[in-house]
């Protein structure tokens, strides 16, 4: 910051300013460069200030309106003003130790009046404050006070801890939200596909017994053609007597089934052909139930 090369001369650094006393008085502000002093006359350097920005951390224990003991890291920036050099060299004793007494004042004034959301949303107010303050203050000794951050805030290790898990819970009600919409849109989804494949099932056994059905009516014209003396009522028998059989064939062959209704006793029965078509019936519904 200083050079002294004899008792004549002195040299300042750049971003400093000296200070020049006459028989320890003060004298006058030296800026960089090249300075003689004439120690006839009593002169000398006294002092030299660096006029760079200089950095003061503060850390702050308050408690706030809810009653929660938070921490507040705080960030000066502050620099000697060079045409008040010689306030700052001689006003303050420990300038450092006034501005975190001053900060400590302000904050402690300030946040116990706000919640801890609030010292949270409204940091930058708090800032302000302490800004206006010092500026007011330290301005008179030479200081200029270039910006206040506020760095941090730390509550308590508990105050911490319920808050994570205010958070957590809040997040696990959202999610446990759009799980219950995505199920019920799943269940939705899978009852319209159900009920998009019975209805599908629906027109395929219509169409099944439609065909049926007219298979049945063109076998009857054509072996009635074909064989004279026949009646519609005579191949309608036969044919369902073969349907008959094959259906038993049918029911036999499949591991599913453990119960046939068929009707017994013929012997009672006038009419076989009514015999067999409610057999078949009864077989044909058993099979679509199971």
């Amino acid at each position: 910051m200083v050079n002294t090369f004899c008792l004549f001369c002195a040299c300042i650094d750049q971003a400093s300013v000296g200070v020049v006393e006459s028989w320890g008085r003060f004298l006058r502000l030296a800026a960089p460069g090249l300075h003689f002093l004439n120690p006839f006359a009593g002169e000398c350097l006294a002092g030299v200030l660096s006029t760079r920005i200089s950095s003061l951390d503060v850390r702050i224990e308050t408690k706030t309106k809810d009653n929660v003991f938070v921490q507040l890291l705080c960030s000066i920036q502050y620099r000697i003003v060079k045409e008040n050099a010689d306030d700052a060299f001689y006003e303050l004793q420990n300038p450092k130790e006034q501005i975190q007494a001053y900060v400590f004042d302000v904050v402690r004034a300030h946040v116990p009046r706000m919640t801890l959301d609030e010292v949270f949303e409204q940091k930058g107010d708090v800032a302000k404050a302490v800004l206006e303050e010092l500026e007011k203050v330290m301005g008179a000794y030479g200081y200029n006070i270039e910006q206040i951050l506020m760095v941090d805030i730390i509550p308590d290790a508990s105050v911490r801890r319920a808050m994570n898990d205010i958070n957590a819970a809040q997040r696990l009600q959202l999610a446990s939200v759009y799980k219950g919409e995505a199920e019920k849109v799943l269940l939705v989804k899978k009852a319209e596909a159900e009920a998009e494949a019975k209805y599908l099932g629906g027109v395929g056994v219509a169409k099944q017994r439609q065909a049926i059905t007219d298979g049945l009516r063109e076998n009857i014209l054509n072996f009635s053609h074909t064989v004279s003396g026949t009646s519609a009522k005579e191949v309608m028998d036969l044919i369902m007597v073969t349907q008959y059989f094959d259906t038993l064939k049918e029911l036999g062959n499949s591991s599913k089934n453990t119960t046939v209704f068929i009707p017994h006793g013929p012997g009672h029965v006038r009419d076989i052909g009514e015999q067999i078509r409610n057999g078949m019936m009864e077989a044909s519904s058993s099979h679509v139930d199971n």
